[in-house]
């Protein structure tokens, strides 16, 4: 049985613990609503970019581009966007058990955050290269991750890209997602609300013919590399929306759990140290009436 000093130490380092829980959750909630604002803010130029490029596409039928190349999957590349530190509940784990699916003698990863690649050294997968983003992603981040995994496809070393990462969807409930990068397929409008959601028979039907100036080859040709870089982009916006959001969620459980144990070893201390004062009482009042 834990006596009143061990009770009295354990009770300081469960409020020192509590104390640094809930400065973590008040800088997590400053840079969550901060990410947050920038997930919500990239989201209608994406759906732009992804309705203009509807639109476009089919009208060009004689428009063939190297990054469009579907070749026989012998290799695939994953892509998969983590976090660079933890204390953020579940969401890594959920994110690599996701990563898990694929198998290992077909996937190579290429990793962007720290705790993707040290997952994928841990468990033996082919880790390619490693990107790191910082707490505001910057478009030159994503472009450089981009533009190396379209290097890769056009040279031929995989065959295919897939993003695996976490959407923000609010700050209690974050998803992983998971979707084709390369070859760039049929692309479907999306809704800037729900992201991801396709709208059906809402494109804009009033232009039959599209003019392109100096030609759509050279268009399109610059256009989809953007394209890709923006979707990486709004990627990494949204996984750190969904880091911040999941810190914030953990730091928060963690501040109550430890005041509540606080409040129960508190409980226990007055429990024991009134024992110990009742039983203190009765020796004296045993050893009175041993005297008299």
């Amino acid at each position: 049985m834990p006596s009143l000093r061990d009770i009295r130490r354990r009770i300081r380092s469960v409020k020192s613990t509590a104390q640094i829980t809930r400065a973590m959750q008040m800088v997590a909630a400053a840079k969550m609503r901060k990410a947050q604002q920038a997930a919500l803010a990239g989201r209608p130029y994406a759906a732009a970019m992804n309705r203009m490029l509807a639109e476009l596409l089919p009208t060009v039928t004689d428009f063939t581009h190297p990054l469009m190349e579907n070749r026989p999957l012998r290799r695939r590349c994953v892509l998969l966007v983590s976090t660079d530190r933890g204390l953020c509940g579940a969401l890594n784990s959920t994110l690599f058990r996701e990563a898990m699916k694929y198998d290992p003698q077909q996937t190579v990863f290429v990793a962007a955050g720290r705790k993707a690649a040290q997952f994928l050294t841990r468990a033996r997968r082919t880790l390619l290269a490693e990107f790191s983003y910082r707490d505001t992603p910057q478009f030159a981040e994503a472009r450089a991750i981009s533009r190396f995994l379209q290097e890769g496809f056009l040279n031929g070393d995989f065959d295919s890209v897939e993003v695996v990462f976490m959407n923000f969807i609010s700050t209690l409930v974050q998803q992983p997602e998971t979707f084709f990068l390369l070859p760039l397929r049929e692309i479907r409008a999306v809704s800037a609300d729900h992201h991801g959601e396709v709208i059906a028979g809402e494109l804009l039907k009033g232009a039959t013919e599209f003019l392109f100036e100096p030609g759509p080859e050279r268009v399109l040709g610059a256009l989809l590399p953007h394209y890709l870089n923006f979707r990486v982009f709004q990627v990494l916006l949204e996984a750190k929306a969904s880091e911040h959001s999941a810190r914030m969620v953990a730091m928060k459980n963690a501040t109550e759990n430890a005041n509540q144990l606080v409040k129960d070893l508190t409980l226990q201390y007055n429990k024991l140290r009134q024992a110990g004062i009742t039983k203190e009482l009765l020796e004296i009042a045993t050893a009175q009436m041993a005297l008299s």
